[in-house]
């Protein structure tokens, strides 16, 4: 197990603390993490993304999506099944997972479809007008400004 160390990168950078524990939470998930239940993650063009989990056995009761300050978690939890089964081998897990995904700023999750047993979130990249690129026409009446020596401003 490699412990990677990112207290330099808290101590000299300013305003990256979200960048710094993200990569340190994939660090430690990534050690601990199994890989129940596989996932895709899909770009599906510039601006739109998708995850697909395989949820297999899954109800839409059962799945639980949540977004929380930039986080996707997506949880399943088998309801109890009262009807008794005589298994002679179960290769379908059933068993209680829960996976988190760390998403980009302005990144909004736009809907989530469970299909033949894949739960499939549908996600887009969008940026704010305020953070858009802007093109700034320049005034064609404009002349060039006139420029006052020191001693004319000081009048």
């Amino acid at each position: 197990m490699t412990t990677i160390d990112l207290t330099p990168l808290y101590r000299n950078t300013i305003g990256y603390d979200r960048l710094a524990s993200i990569l340190d939470s994939a660090f430690r998930t990534e050690q601990g993490n199994s890989s129940y239940p596989p996932y895709d993650i899909e770009a599906i063009d510039e601006h739109r993304y998708a995850i697909s989990l395989a949820v297999a056995g899954f109800t839409r009761d059962e799945l639980d999506i949540q977004v929380e300050r930039g986080v996707l978690t997506v949880k399943g939890r088998k309801l109890e099944d009262k009807t008794k089964h005589n298994y002679l081998y179960q290769g379908i897990a059933t068993r209680a997972f829960e996976r988190k995904f760390n998403l980009a700023d302005h990144v909004e999750i736009t809907g989530a479809k469970l299909t033949n047993g894949l739960l499939t979130i549908e996600l887009k990249h969008e940026l704010p007008e305020a953070m858009k690129p802007k093109r700034i026409e320049i005034d064609p009446d404009s002349s060039v400004l006139e420029h006052q020596s020191g001693s004319d401003q000081a009048a």
